[in-house]
């Protein structure tokens, strides 16, 4: 289906939400508002939660310790029967699920633990866990089902049936607009035909959440049986980590799903996906948060035992500078997380720039620390576990870890995509008042009523960027030695909303296709929301060294803040531009001469036309 780039963007801008009905410190700060007090002090959920949480972490702590083998998953690239069955019967599928329906009823705090405890033991089995609980049936009919719905699925889920979420398929990434998948309308059914791709979780569920086109109405969302007459899983994909991935090809051919297994209305299953993701994508920096503290437990044990020209290698100021920028890092990413979970727990703040950021932020940050692990090891952080163990030293899965933790920068929107919609959401307001301004289709009058109405905005809002409390020595003095970071985010915000401004003063219309400044932009409010979030955390942390530790990942977020600024102007943006396409062109194919291509031949995007499957299913029910 061909599909311009205008309307791309029309179906992506109504698939947001529009409406600001709740506070957002997020939102605030990119229009250079630092709202600490809507993060300080910092939230927490209640006793009782508290205690469900706590005794439901011991219990799966028991298990993790007891059952699970990531060995086992590495070596054979499929989770067990005995574990899936075991955690199925500790109630691991219906963590978020209230107890109403059977569930445990855990705060997003208390499953994100959960998931960060057992992601440690298995990545595999994390990214399993999360991609039923967080995107999977259980998020959209919890928020938007029907109560015939949640009454019929919900009790399924929290037992054990395993759910799966499908929306790309092998032309369509982010770009829905070009769903190719159809759901047409038949009496009291709607027949699906169509093919999806890297259907996690797909190979073993019990039940799907498929996007669909209806003819004429819209993208919608529909809870499917994975048993029904005209699936067929096609293939079990294979990657470079998570081997234990249960991530397949479904094709639809005819098959029938019932109106009533509509979730919401016709039309609005892109909305229903990205509020499902608001809080969905909190599970995945909880995995790398947890990666992130992995990282740093095996960094320092080596450290202290390896010793090299007389001192312990972590000892050495080359190896002691990774250590640090781990150690501040993994401080971080858990402050990011706890921080934004305890904010969709309370309920009063739209989290969606929030979670978004910790998405992006912590699949970044993760992924460096395991590399600067990998480097740290040396040789050993190159070989695998199974080759250490059997030449008879400790075996650690660095290079796993740095393999498994790759996907999150792809996961959930790309770290690209990501960039885009918070970016998206960050000039929101100056899109709600100079739309009409910068859109060349909009008339004369149109622009006339959009610049009276910018101009009202700007003359208040503009003032507001010159001074703060940032500028004060006594600003923020209650966070002690801390404050001075914060000084630093205040007025670094009001300077973000400032470039940002002129920036669209400059481009206008064309400043969407700046995505590398957009980037930046985006990257500068990520690392001034992580200082925020350490610094509100260190206030009330009772652990030892927390607010010396808070300070280091200040120091450091901080340079790379300034280095952000410079390049937003100050960068090679326009000639890449040139080069990229020239490349495109075909003018450098002289560059890729004198190597061989061992790629295997086929084609670029697989065939999805609507048809009936010719290969066998490889779906595999799991132990109820």
């Amino acid at each position: 289906m061909t599909v311009d780039e205008r309307a791309a963007r029309q179906v992506a801008e109504q698939a947001r939400e529009t409406r600001w009905q709740r506070p957002s410190f997020g939102k605030e700060l990119f229009l250079g508002h630092f709202r600490i007090d809507l993060i300080h002090p910092h939230p927490s959920g209640t006793a009782e939660d508290r205690e469900r949480g706590e005794a439901f972490l011991e219990k799966l702590r028991k298990f993790t310790e007891s059952h699970i083998d990531n060995r086992v998953i590495e070596r054979d690239a499929q989770i067990p029967d005995d574990v899936l069955k075991g955690l199925k019967d500790l109630g691991a599928f219906g963590m978020k699920i209230k107890p109403e329906y059977g569930g445990i009823g855990l705060t997003q705090v208390y499953y994100n633990k959960a998931l960060m405890l057992v992601g440690s033991a298995s990545p595999a089995i994390g990214a399993m866990l999360s991609a039923h609980q967080s995107i999977g049936v259980p998020q959209p009919i919890a928020m938007f089902g029907s109560p015939e719905q949640k009454a019929e699925f919900l009790p399924r889920c929290a037992k054990g049936e395993i759910t799966a979420f499908l929306l790309t398929e092998p032309d369509v990434g982010s770009d829905p607009a070009r769903l190719g998948t159809i759901a047409t309308p038949d009496g009291d059914d709607y027949v699906l035909n169509g093919v999806k791709l890297w259907t996690t979780n797909g190979v073993v569920a019990d039940l799907l959440v498929v996007m669909a086109l209806v003819p004429d109405r819209g993208i919608s969302a529909f809870v499917v049986e994975a048993d029904a007459e005209g699936i067929t899983v096609e293939n079990r994909n294979a990657f470079m980590g998570l081997r234990g991935l249960e991530n397949g090809v479904t094709r639809f051919h005819n098959v029938r799903v019932p109106k009533k297994n509509l979730i919401g209305k016709e039309g609005a299953g892109l909305k229903i996906a990205l509020a499902t993701l608001n809080t969905g994508r909190l599970s995945l920096p909880a995995l790398c948060a947890g990666s992130a503290k992995w990282c740093l437990k095996i960094a320092r044990e080596w450290s202290t035992a390896r010793t090299q020209w007389g001192l312990p290698v972590g000892r050495h100021e080359a190896i002691a500078g990774k250590i640090a920028y781990i150690a501040a890092t993994a401080y971080a990413l858990e402050a990011v997380l706890d921080l934004s979970s305890e904010l969709a727990d309370a309920g009063s703040h739209d989290i969606r720039i929030e979670a978004a950021l910790a998405k992006l932020y912590a699949s970044e940050k993760a992924w460096l620390v395991a590399d600067e692990l990998v480097q740290i090891r040396g040789g050993r952080g190159y070989e695998t576990a199974e080759s250490q163990a059997a030449r008879g030293e400790r075996g650690i899965a660095a290079e796993q870890v740095l393999r498994d933790l790759r996907i999150n920068r792809i996961f959930e929107g790309s770290t690209e995509i990501m960039h885009l919609l918070i970016a998206r959401e960050a000039v929101d307001a100056h899109l709600s008042v100079a739309g009409d301004i910068i859109d060349p289709d909009a008339d004369r009058q149109a622009k006339m009523k959009a610049a009276a109405k910018a101009g009202g905005f700007y003359a208040k809002w503009l003032p507001t960027l010159v001074v703060g409390k940032g500028q004060s020595p006594a600003g923020y003095t209650e966070f002690g030695p801390l404050a001075k970071h914060l000084r630093f985010v205040e007025r670094s915000a009001r300077k973000l909303a400032r470039q940002t401004f002129y920036a669209m003063s400059r481009w206008q219309g064309k400043m969407e296709r700046k995505q590398r400044f957009l980037s930046r932009i985006v990257d500068i409010g990520a690392e001034l929301f992580a200082i925020s979030a350490v610094c509100v955390r260190a206030a009330q942390d009772k652990n030892p060294n927390a607010e010396a530790l808070a300070d280091a990942f200040a120091r450091q977020a901080r340079i790379r803040v300034d280095e952000l600024f410079e390049k937003l102007w100050k960068n090679t943006d326009d000639s890449d531009q040139v080069l990229a396409r020239q490349v495109l062109d075909g003018n450098y194919t002289w560059l890729e001469e004198g190597v061989l291509d061992a790629s295997i031949p086929g084609r670029w995007i697989a065939d999805s036309t609507h048809r009936e499957s010719t290969v066998a299913n490889v779906h595999r029910p799991t132990p109820r």
